[in-house]
């Protein structure tokens, strides 16, 4: 185990050499690595943080379960599709009655909640940190019903009736890292990311912890943000995938060779440098094969936010008069999250590696494998 963590340990101080070399670089999109936070091996187990409820609800029949979607629509191929995916297993297996409404646009998110409450539905549903301020000013409004949200959490409290839908980024980021660092022949990975984020630091992070678990301290670890020259005219944007590309065939020209795309519209352009490029990329949560078809001969796998369980185990906790308000973690404990399928790549992923995969997954679960991140 000290041999092990004595491994981890140079492989973070390499990183952090890396990060000093590439924070002196004045080239819009050179290497711009995280910069003063270190992982270390270590987990999270499954996050429950209670608060006031309103009372139960009973089961069967007399549940009405609304779903209102973001502006992707029911068939986006990512959470509204999950999220209405798990209402309707549970509404097989428990007797609800369901609904969804699609918002067009921001300004219908409310209105479609209001819609939903004078109907009836006793619990909503909601997709996204779009709605997140809608969310919470119905719930106020309406203290009675229960509301969920889906990846979406409050720091300041007070929502009695409102439970987040959370996802553990960083068991999720330390698999893909282990598969990337066992696929990786150059010895170099690398992630891009749009902006920084609690949960794409998360990801990151965790995915440099897994990749360093699996290949040894000589790996070479890089993460790009994209655009960082920021000034008044050259501000990161979220959506913005011709950058993502740039940013990724940049780290591409420099031997990476297992691309991690981490957030936003970064993503899509990442994935397609990596398909340009013949190499790996990996997605992150829903499984990207499916969302970025044009990319699909770049995907390895994706690190998936099971959002059809979260919403399901939710509907029962509500059922069985369990839910409780504040955050509830999807984690590979309870199948919130894991590694998407390897589709096309899958025979070319060797057979230790996934059993190396099936030890940190155990790992993770068991608590023998900690991901302890700032």
């Amino acid at each position: 185990m000290s041999n092990k963590l004595g491994l981890i340990l140079s492989a973070l101080l390499t990183a952090s050499m890396l990060l000093a070399a590439c924070l002196s670089s004045q080239h819009s999109g050179e290497g711009l690595p995280s910069q003063s936070v270190t992982p270390t091996v270590a987990l999270v187990q499954p996050t429950i943080v209670p608060a006031a409820t309103a009372g139960p609800l009973p089961n069967g029949a007399s549940l009405k379960v609304g779903l209102v979607t973001d502006i992707g629509g029911v068939a986006d191929q990512a959470f509204n599709q999950l999220a209405w995916a798990g209402i309707q297993k549970a509404s097989k297996d428990m007797g609800f009655q369901t609904k969804f409404i699609e918002s067009k646009q921001p300004a219908d998110y409310e209105q479609n909640i209001d819609v939903l409450a004078t109907e009836g539905y006793n619990v909503i549903i909601t997709v996204g940190s779009l709605l997140g301020d809608a969310t919470a000013l119905k719930a106020k409004q309406y203290p009675n019903l229960k509301f969920a949200i889906i990846d979406h959490a409050y720091t300041d409290g007070g929502l009695t009736n409102v439970t987040s839908l959370m996802f553990a980024e960083d068991q999720i980021g330390f698999l893909a890292g282990v598969l990337a660092g066992g696929m990786s022949k150059s010895g170099f990975v690398c992630s891009v990311s749009s902006l920084r984020t609690p949960a794409s630091e998360r990801y990151m992070l965790s995915f440099f912890s897994g990749a360093t678990w699996q290949a040894g301290p000589d790996l070479k670890i890089m993460n790009n943000y994209i655009n960082i020259q920021t000034t008044d005219a050259n501000v990161p944007t979220f959506s913005d995938s011709t950058q993502g590309k740039d940013t990724a065939l940049k780290l591409i020209g420099n031997g990476c060779d297992v691309v991690f795309a981490v957030g936003g519209g970064s993503v899509n352009g990442a994935l397609l440098a990596a398909r340009e490029s013949n190499l790996p990329a990996i997605g992150i949560d829903v499984d990207e094969y499916n969302t970025h078809p044009e990319a699909q001969a770049a995907l390895l796998s994706s690190a998936q936010k099971n959002v059809d369980v979260a919403v399901y185990n939710y509907l029962r906790s509500v059922a069985d008069g369990s839910v409780k308000a504040g955050i509830s973690t999807g984690t590979l404990q309870n199948g919130g999250v894991g590694l998407a399928p390897f589709h096309a790549w899958d025979s070319q992923v060797p057979a230790d590696l996934k059993t190396r995969l099936q030890k940190a997954s155990d790992g993770i679960k068991d608590g023998s494998i900690k991901i302890e991140l700032p």
